[in-house]
């Protein structure tokens, strides 16, 4: 199919028109020394990097680390194409290789590059892709179908024009966001300040004298009982539902279920006020503690978790906090003991770290003032997620509008 004209005068035309797809790849005779950085689709947002390029060695990377890309291209998810990873190329490159994952378009002599990029990043582009994207759990598309998508194509003129525009716009927008989020990371840090300091948790690492009705034990006194948690968790028809360790965040229980389970012991349901202590994990992720405030269904924990329920010296919601501040997170994962590809805390090793702790009334009082503090922090915090969002998504709205004309912009000529 050819060029056609809009209503407004702009002719849309095929991708394939006024690009090149996945022109350049590395060959299989590829010297196995050669080294190169890799994006992987992992590494791509909707027109951004998510994480830096990796160093990587022809001989020692994945099969998939193929296409070549050059400056001025745009590369676009062709696998799981509801991730909408998109992103142009600007800075000059010469060993920049991409996953076999990517369509990688090279604009012609009748596009601008960074016009290319944005209209890449627009719906009319990133949506028709997912739209004609095939499978469920792993939906793709060929290159070659992407090559057959409309879009429009004004001229150079006014693409640069348009470029231009968005290159000025979605910065102050991509600026004001930097700025919520800043605020967001700065409100947290402040939480956990005062986290650390209302339970006095530099003692940990730092000893010294505590408040005179204050004193210092290990850990292990504090709890009645240690459980590990279940192996299996794939029942189908079990009741029982699993938390695993990815339900696991510092202080607070997230997401689903792991699985389910026909549970036989109930001494291993969860009860409201147990903490959840994450034995393995990464060394970065290892030792968190999560409180259960308890649901509606009955609910167990998975292997990789120990359920640590307190004794009467010592309030659950208070541990919550202090066990997952920097401090003691630190000296907890200092404990543990490196495997394959992840590390091992062993609650006994952990039970032995010595930690400050008030009277109970005090810890009482002290978690509640807490979690006022978090609650303010939290309700501050999604504000600031919701000032994110409406950005982002005005931010898609303009790229959108401006390549498609409905959008006046300064510079176009009609």
């Amino acid at each position: 199919p050819g060029a056609a004209a809009r209503g407004d005068g702009v002719r849309t035309v095929p991708l394939k028109r006024i690009v090149g797809i996945n022109l350049h790849t590395l060959p299989e005779t590829t010297e196995p020394s050669f080294e190169f950085r890799y994006v992987d689709i992992g590494a791509v947002g909707r027109g951004h990097l998510l994480s830096e390029p990796e160093a990587a060695v022809f001989a020692a990377a994945p099969s998939r680390a193929r296409r070549l890309v050059r400056q001025g291209d745009t590369i676009i998810s062709t696998v799981r194409t509801y991730l909408r990873a998109v992103w142009p190329v600007r800075d000059s490159t010469t060993d920049l290789v991409v996953s076999t994952g990517f369509a990688v378009l090279t604009p012609t002599g009748s596009i601008d590059p960074r016009y290319l990029g944005w209209l890449v990043q627009s719906d009319v582009v990133v949506e028709e892709v997912v739209a004609r994207s095939v499978g469920v759990s792993y939906p793709a598309i060929n290159p070659s179908d992407i090559g057959t998508v409309r879009v429009p194509l004004p001229s150079l003129a006014n693409q640069r024009a348009i470029a231009d525009y968005l290159d000025r716009e979605t910065a102050r927008i991509d600026a004001l966001i930097e700025k919520y989020e800043r605020l967001e990371e700065l409100l947290r840090r402040r939480l956990d300040a005062r986290i650390s300091q209302a339970t006095c948790a530099l003692w940990v690492g730092m000893g010294g004298p505590l408040p005179s009705d204050w004193r210092a034990l290990p850990l292990r006194r504090c709890f009645d009982g240690v459980d590990y948690g279940i192996g299996e968790r794939s029942e189908p028809s079990g009741r029982i539902a699993v938390l695993g360790m990815g339900n696991v965040e510092p202080r607070r229980v997230v997401g689903e279920p792991n699985g389910y389970v026909e549970l036989l012991d109930d001494r291993l349901l969860l009860l409201p006020g147990d903490l959840l202590f994450n034995r393995t994990n990464s060394l970065a992720l290892v030792g968190k503690v999560a409180i259960w405030f308890g649901s509606d269904q009955p609910m167990t924990f998975a292997s990789y978790l120990v359920r640590l329920r307190t004794s009467s010296n010592a309030d659950p919601r208070y541990l919550n906090y202090l066990l997952n501040t920097d401090e003691v997170l630190a000296l907890a994962r200092a404990m543990a003991l490196p495997s394959i590809g992840q590390a091992n805390l062993n609650p006994n090793r952990y039970g032995s770290l010595r930690i400050p702790l008030p009277p109970l009334s005090a810890q009482r009082r002290l978690a509640r003032e807490l979690e006022v503090e978090e609650n303010k922090t939290e309700a501050l915090a999604a504000k600031l997620q919701m000032q994110v969002l409406l950005l982002a998504e005005h931010r898609q709205a303009l790229i959108t509008a401006a390549v498609t004309g409905e959008l006046e912009v300064p510079g176009v000529a009609a």
